[in-house]
């Protein structure tokens, strides 16, 4: 996998990934940004949440568990001395569908989580990971 992170201006950076998409990300205005995008960290925190997404609702699907939206509200908490790695990340998944088994989400969270989601395995590393979920019918 390969990307690559050109400099704009001040605090802009346009990140291009190896399948052709472009990111914007910008810095704060006191550290020289305009507030274009999101931040680096922010975009780690964004593509944390879609990799776990990724994995939960591919593994609902196998077990044909009648999904009809999957949602992931993360809250993270960082070190407050740089480097300011993330300490705390919890993943509240929000699944609906019409009769999805609670513990097939449960499941699939376990499995996303010890072995599949690959950005939050190296994220726990560093940060306390938590998971929980509600499922809701749609």
């Amino acid at each position: 996998m390969k990307a690559r992170i050109k400099w704009v201006e001040e605090a802009s950076f346009l990140g291009q990934s190896e399948s052709g998409h472009a990111l914007l990300m910008d810095g704060p205005p006191e550290a020289g940004g305009r507030n274009l995008g999101p931040r680096p960290m922010e975009t780690l925190l964004m593509g944390t949440g879609a990799c776990t997404a990724f994995d939960v609702v591919h593994i609902l699907k196998k077990a044909r568990q009648p999904i009809t939206d999957c949602v992931v509200e993360i809250d993270a908490e960082r070190a407050s001395d740089d480097p300011k790695v993330f300490t705390r990340i919890h993943f509240h998944f929000i699944v609906k569908g019409n009769g999805v088994k609670p513990e097939q989400v449960e499941r699939a969270i376990k499995l996303s989580a010890q072995k599949y989601c690959s950005a939050s395995i190296m994220l726990g590393k560093t940060a306390e990971i938590t998971h929980d979920f509600e499922v809701l019918e749609a």
